[in-house]
This record gives C-alpha cells, sequence and structure tokens, in this order.
C-alpha cells in the first residue's frame, strides 16, 4: 500500500529505471512488511532545469543520478523509517550505482480512510485489507 513517486533527471534507460523500482521494492517489502504484490510506484521524469535539490546545508554532492523518492503510508514506527532510509540508500548504492548523497526520501502519512484500491470502496474501513 506504500506509494512510491519517483522523481529522476531524464536520461536513464528503461532496464535501469526497472532496476531502480525493482531494488526500491525489496527495500520496502524488508523494511515496513509489506506483502510482495502491495506495490505502486510512479516514475516521473524531469529535465535537469526542472530539479533543483539542494542539501539544506549537509555538504552533500549532487549529481544527475539524483532520485527523490516520495513515500505516501499508513503511519510507520520511527524504527522501520529509518530501516526504509538505510536500505534503500544502501541498495541504491549498491544495485544501481547511485550514491547515498543523491538519495533523497520523504514519507506522508495517512490513514485507512484515505485510500481506494478501485471499484470506488474503502478496502482498508470494510476491512477486506
Amino acid at each position: 500500500m506504500p506509494l512510491l513517486r519517483f522523481d529522476v533527471i531524464e536520461g536513464r534507460s528503461k532496464e535501469e529505471l526497472k532496476k531502480l523500482l525493482d531494488t526500491c521494492h525489496r527495500a520496502m517489502v524488508d523494511a515496513f512488511g509489506v506483502p510482495e504484490r502491495d506495490r505502486y510506484q510512479i516514475v516521473h521524469q524531469h529535465r535537469p532545469e526542472e530539479m533543483i535539490i539542494e542539501d539544506t546545508g549537509l555538504g552533500y554532492p549532487r549529481t544527475k543520478d539524483l532520485v527523490v523518492i516520495s513515500v505516501v503510508s499508513k503511519q510507520r514506527t520511527k524504527e522501520q523509517k529509518e530501516q526504509l532510509y538505510a536500505q534503500i540508500a544502501e541498495r541504491i548504492e549498491k544495485e544501481c550505482g547511485v550514491a547515498k548523497t543523491d538519495v533523497m526520501i520523504s514519507i506522508v502519512e495517512n490513514g485507512d480512510a484515505d485510500w481506494s484500491f478501485g471499484m470506488g470502496e474503502a478496502q482498508f474501513i470494510r476491512g477486506w485489507l
């Protein structure tokens, strides 16, 4: 059920994008314990001038490989969030060749009433999920 939106600078191949999404999904399954088929991911590609992502004064170098991941999810523990951040950064670096300094993640939380997975139904509220 977490919905992940990936903002990247255009230029990655289909294979690179697939690897990025697959890698992040495995981290999501491990860190948040979501089912394997609980996968909702959207990629937005931008021209370089359309993404200005600085480092909040932390001194992180940013490159054209930058990946900004926005996660919408039900509430998670602080530990789950920290595990997700670490796993995504480590796995993207190892499997996709993207430096940890080029990975930015933000989580926005919501509740059961904020989701409909189709058919105009609130599946969480009705107890179907």
